[in-house]
């Protein structure tokens, strides 16, 4: 908690800066390649009056072996304790956006997506099988105000609610329960079945040739589903570096610190102590995640205010709540497409 209030005060000192800088008429600019974050950062900017955006994100995540806190962990010292565990995860997301700015200081944000997810298994006997689910998650509404806009800085906060309209009944075939579905564990859930609320500040910054950003973010849940649980509340402090290559082209580092907490409550219909991903102990954790990638834009033409982005992101270090499945690289491709 203490590091998340260090950041609170840093960024609204950088807040405080911009507002009492000698010139405070130059204005952030969106109309250059790292005009945008990361393309793995959501709300990372605003638009003016009248502008619309539309975008398609695709994430690949893979999750593979195991981890006992920060420790790897093997597949014998999980089946000690269950008689199953996942061997790997991969996890395919399609993401739509739209983005409508009514006036300068306000825009207004919806994401639907879309989830395909799989994961291999391994039994205490020595049997393997995979589950499948997919479907359309959680929908994403938000609204962003501007706070700051002068110096070359820029600072807005998000206000954001998540409707719970993905399924969190998902169900697949397993050898014990053939030819008979049973309800899948957490991980393999579409939505997350309550109402949640989506916080966030960002700060962007740029000169000539570079451009910075941190964004300081929490995800709280409230409630419960209708399976008696409620995922844990994740806070999340984002920062990037972008050098400007081209009037076209630039080039970006990520780096995110992330809590997340275990889950609350329990599914009954779920066994903890068949396989890891059922038992509520084994969720939740602590990340340190990095990210390596580009944007482009078109600054003219008929295709001008088109963006192309793709970033691949590496974990740098993990240390999860009980034995987990550990997460791997994440790649991350987008386009985004804006006009008046």
């Amino acid at each position: 908690m203490k590091k998340y209030i260090s950041a609170i005060l840093f960024m609204a000192t950088s807040v405080l800066a911009a507002q009492e800088t000698e010139n405070k008429t130059e204005k952030w600019s969106a109309g250059r390649p790292d005009g945008h974050a990361p393309i793995s950062v959501m709300a990372d900017h605003m638009h003016g009056k009248g502008e619309w955006m539309f975008s398609y994100r695709y994430m690949y995540m893979n999750m593979e072996d195991l981890k006992q806190g920060a420790d790897d962990a093997s597949f014998d010292d999980a089946l000690a304790d269950y008689m199953v565990t996942p061997t790997k995860m991969p996890m395919n997301m399609h993401m739509l956006g739209a983005m409508y700015a009514p006036g300068d200081k306000l825009t207004l944000m919806v994401m639907l997506n879309y989830l395909g997810l799989e994961m291999d298994h391994v039994t205490r006997m020595g049997g393997t099988f995979t589950t499948e689910a997919s479907g359309f998650g959680d929908i994403q509404l938000s609204g962003l105000y501007q706070l700051v806009n002068q110096n070359r800085q820029t600072v807005h906060g998000q206000l954001g609610i998540s409707i719970p309209t993905g399924s969190v009944t998902e169900s697949d075939v397993i050898p014990a329960s053939a030819p008979s579905e049973v309800e899948l564990p957490y991980p393999m859930q579409i939505g997350s079945g309550t109402f949640d609320t989506n916080l966030s500040l960002t700060y962007l910054g740029q000169a000539e040739t570079v451009s910075w950003g941190s964004q300081l973010r929490g995800v709280f849940r409230f409630g419960k589903n209708d399976r008696d649980y409620r995922y844990g509340n994740r806070y999340s402090l984002n920062n990037w570096f972008a050098v400007k290559a081209s009037d076209w082209f630039s080039l970006s580092v990520r780096l995110e610190g992330l809590l997340v907490d275990d889950i609350d409550g329990a599914d009954p219909n779920l066994n903890p102590l068949m396989v890891i991903t059922a038992d509520t102990n084994n969720s939740g954790g602590d990340y340190i995640n990095s990210g390596i990638g580009f944007n482009t834009y078109v600054p003219n033409g008929p295709l001008k205010n088109l963006r192309l982005a793709f970033e691949f992101g590496i974990p740098v270090y993990q240390n999860l709540n009980g034995i987990q499945l550990k997460n791997k690289e994440t790649l991350t491709f987008g386009a985004q497409y804006s006009f008046n």
